[in-house]
Parts: C-alpha cells; sequence; structure tokens
C-alpha cells in the first residue's frame, strides 16, 4: 500500500520531467514578444509612429518639382478678340513649363511662405513659327486662408499630445496582455491541477476498491458498502475522462496564444509576492502622471475647443491674404533672357461677412460649443470613474491578499484531513461516506486555492494596469519590449 501511495506522489515529478516547464513570468515574456495581441499592438504603435513623423515633417521646408513634359495641340479654338467677339483661330504648338518651389508652413500664423523659379517655353508652328521664353528667376509668396484662425497651432498641440498618448498607450497595452496570459495561463493551471486531483483519485479508488473486496470476502462490509466502493471507482474513471479532454484544451489555447509548438508543457505553480501595501493617494497619483486616459481627457478637450475656435474664426469672419514679390522676364532670346529683369509684385486681401445666411454661422458656433459643453462633461464623469476604479482595486488588493493567506491555509487543512481519513478507512475505523465528504473537501479546498491565487496574480497584473507603477518593486512599469518600424 505504501509503494502505491509514494508511486501516486512522484507521478507529477516524473510528468515535468518528460515536458517543457513553463512559468507565469515566462509565458507573460514571450507573450508580450509573440502573441497575436502584441502584433496587433504593433500594428497600431506603426500607425501612430508614422502619423507623427508625417505631422512633423509637414512642419519642415517642402520642396517640390512640377513640370509638364511637352504638350502638343494642333487644333481650332475659340478665343475671345480684342474687340470683344468671340473668334475661331487655328493653334499649332508645344508647351513646356517647370516649377521648382520651397514651400514653409508658418505654424505661428498659419500661413505658407514659399519661394518658386519658373521656366516656361512655347513653340509655335507652321507659317509664323517662333519661341517663347518666359522665366520667374525667383518669386517670393506668402498664403494665409484665415486671420482669425490657426489650424497649425492647434495641430501642434494635439498631435504632440496624441503621441504622448500613444507612447504611455504601449506600456498598458502590453499590461493588458499580462492580464490576458495570466487568465489563460491559470485556466491551464488549473486544468493540469484537476487532471492530476483526478488521476490520483481514480488510482486510490481503485485500490480502495480491491481492500474493499478483501473485506467483502471476509465478511467485515456488507454488500451495499462495496458497491458504493465500485460506484466511487466508476464516477473517478468518468471524471478522469472528463478532465483530461478539459486541459488538452486548455494547453491548445495557451499554446496557441503563445505560439509555442511543444506538444507537452508543465506549467509551475507561481509563488505569491509576499505582502505589501498599496496606499491609495500612491496610486492615484502615479496613475494621473503615467496613464494615457489622463492624456486622452486633455486630447479630447483640445480637440473640442479647436473646433469652437474654427466655428468662430470662419463663421463671423473670413479674411484671406495672398502676396507675391519676385522679377520675371519673356523673350523669344535665350542669349537675352536672362538679362533686364522686370519687377513683379502682387498684394490681395479678400474679406467675407456673412450678412445673413439665416442663422448658419450662429448654429454652427452654438453647436460647436455645445459639444465642447458635452465633451467636458463626460470627461468630468469618466475622471470620477477612474479614480473610484483606483480607489476600489486598491481596497480589493488588499483584501485578496488576506483571502489567499485563507485560502492557502485550508488548502493544507482540507489535505492533512483527507491524508487522516484515508489512513483510519484502510484501518476500517471510519466509512466509505466519510472518506468520500474528506476527498471531495480536498479537492475543493485545492481548487479553492488555485482560484484565489488566480485572482490574485489578476489583481496584481490589473493594479499595474491601472496605474503603470509596479508597488512590489517601487517603481514606474517601462516597456521592454523595443518596437521596430
Amino acid at each position: 500500500m505504501k509503494n502505491i501511495l509514494l508511486i501516486c506522489c512522484f507521478i507529477p515529478l516524473l510528468v515535468q520531467s518528460q515536458s517543457q516547464v513553463l512559468t507565469l513570468k515566462t509565458a507573460i515574456d514571450r507573450a508580450q514578444k509573440e502573441s497575436p495581441d502584441y502584433e496587433v499592438l504593433k500594428n497600431t504603435m506603426q500607425g501612430e509612429y508614422w502619423r507623427y513623423k508625417s505631422f512633423k515633417a509637414g512642419l519642415l521646408p517642402q520642396v517640390r518639382l512640377n513640370a509638364t513634359l511637352p504638350e502638343y495641340s494642333n487644333s481650332i479654338r475659340r478665343i475671345v478678340a480684342d474687340d470683344g467677339k468671340d473668334i475661331f483661330v487655328g493653334q499649332n504648338q508645344s508647351i513646356f513649363n517647370a516649377d521648382l518651389a520651397i514651400s514653409q508652413n508658418v505654424p505661428f500664423t498659419g500661413g505658407e511662405f514659399s519661394v518658386r523659379s519658373r521656366f516656361e517655353r512655347i513653340d509655335q508652328y507652321g507659317e509664323n513659327a517662333n519661341t517663347n521664353y518666359s522665366l520667374i528667376p525667383f518669386s517670393i509668396n506668402y498664403t494665409q486662408n484665415s486671420l482669425l484662425f490657426n489650424a497649425f497651432k492647434w495641430d501642434k498641440k494635439i498631435e504632440k499630445l496624441r503621441y504622448e498618448e500613444s507612447q504611455k498607450a504601449l506600456v498598458e497595452r502590453l499590461e493588458r496582455i499580462s492580464m490576458k496570459t495570466t487568465n489563460l495561463y491559470f485556466k491551464a493551471l488549473k486544468a493540469q491541477m484537476q487532471l492530476q486531483i483526478a488521476k490520483n483519485n481514480q488510482k486510490n479508488q481503485d485500490t480502495l476498491f480491491q481492500i474493499a473486496q478483501g473485506r467483502f470476502k471476509m465478511g467485515k462490509i456488507a454488500e451495499n458498502e462495496l458497491l458504493q466502493m465500485e460506484l466511487a471507482l466508476l464516477n473517478s474513471e468518468n471524471n478522469l475522462t472528463s478532465r483530461e479532454l478539459e486541459a488538452k484544451k486548455a494547453f491548445q489555447d495557451l499554446n496557441r496564444f503563445l505560439g509555442l509548438k511543444t506538444a507537452s508543457l508543465f506549467l509551475e505553480t507561481p509563488k505569491t509576492l509576499g505582502n505589501f501595501v498599496v496606499g491609495v493617494e500612491k496610486a492615484l497619483e502615479e496613475a494621473k502622471l503615467n496613464r494615457a486616459t489622463v492624456l486622452e481627457f486633455r486630447r479630447r478637450r483640445l480637440e473640442s475647443e479647436r473646433k469652437v475656435a474654427e466655428a468662430k474664426g470662419n463663421n463671423r469672419l473670413q479674411l484671406r491674404i495672398d502676396a507675391n514679390f519676385g522679377l520675371n522676364k519673356q523673350d523669344n532670346n535665350t542669349n537675352t533672357l536672362f538679362e533686364d529683369f522686370n519687377q513683379q509684385e502682387s498684394v490681395r486681401v479678400s474679406l467675407g461677412i456673412p450678412i445673413f445666411d439665416w442663422g448658419v454661422s450662429k448654429a454652427r458656433r452654438k453647436m460647436a460649443e455645445s459639444n465642447l459643453e458635452l465633451t467636458n462633461t463626460n470627461i468630468e464623469q469618466e475622471s470620477m470613474a477612474f479614480e473610484q476604479e483606483i480607489r476600489l482595486h486598491v481596497m480589493n488588493w488588499t483584501n485578496q491578499q488576506q483571502f489567499l493567506s485563507t485560502a492557502t491555509k485550508a488548502k493544507e487543512v482540507a489535505v492533512k484531513r483527507y491524508d487522516i481519513s484515508k489512513k483510519r478507512f484502510i484501518l476500517g475505523k471510519i466509512t466509505i461516506t466519510e472518506l468520500n465528504i474528506a476527498q471531495n473537501e480536498k479537492d475543493r479546498s485545492i481548487l479553492s486555492y488555485l482560484n484565489s491565487l488566480e485572482k490574485y496574480w489578476r489583481d496584481y497584473y490589473l493594479l499595474r494596469t491601472l496605474t503603470l507603477y509596479d508597488f512590489m518593486k517601487n517603481e514606474k512599469v517601462m516597456s521592454q519590449t523595443v518596437l521596430q518600424f
């Protein structure tokens, strides 16, 4: 009998030696680099990175060359003559032009400053064949769509804030991957433990049934007790089959998420981190410093304020300015094309005032202001929920540490009670019913301990996610993953 019990105790060690051992920390590290959720995160972050890079590049000088390759036409066209009448003329010509421009957005005013050079050649064919050239060696231009609304100023604030938000969101989403990995890990761990319990119970029931058969032959127990032992053995065999299927599915889910190809895994039961105190005010302080949600609130408010400023700037008065200064020359001889340039300059100010528009401008402005008020109200409510969630979870974390301590002690008591009950049953001092009660309590206490341990680790990573702060190490949670773009 002792030999059988020793074999049952060594079964987990034998399984572990033949399988790849996986810890919770190893699973999380792998998930943050190999899981499907990480690939989604990487693609999302790539989009945010290139969005901000595109915005920053738009603030730098842009150089662009536009050219029309020889455009040839031989047709009859209608033109307006000098006396104002429409006439038809034949046109047989080719045109070539090239325009080189350096432009720069001006964030302080919201306009665009540019320096341009332009060359153009027209070749006329037929009886009056000739070639004309036009050259603008340089021209300085400034254009501003509105003097009352500066889109660049708002975009600069918002895009910078959006990028900072995405950087903090990266760490937060990696922590959420940790939470998902923890869920899958413990699902598989509980399936592994329940399978091992089912195997041990089946072996114990088989052994106890053989002992019961011997006692029945000796007339020490009634047939009813023997049948009860046989029923318990059959139930344990059915339970073992069910647990094998559950464990297989749980491990398949974990392997698929981690990208593991191994057919056999052995999961180690994570140890606790030890008791440590989390202060509510400290948690709130770190959350406000580290979470992307706080930056999201500011960004959403700025976006609404931008729409109000745009509605006020464009709906009441529209004022546009265009200015140009430079040199030009037109000639049919390239030898003199670069001599005696003519000066060119122009200034145009466009003014638009809505006199009567049936309240359209006012409605747009009021709608933007109403949306701003709604945004502020929503942000205020979400900020309160944000703080409340952290306060409640800090309280929950304190209680969870106590729950785990109680579940650990209950498991130890139930296992010890079952061992004693089994020995007493072998000695014939208790009934099979009492033994089954002790076994069921032992199984429930082990599962209850694993559930409590799972909640302990889930709450730990949730606490890290909500604050992006590791209270065990007293340091901010930093991303160890480097995204390559």
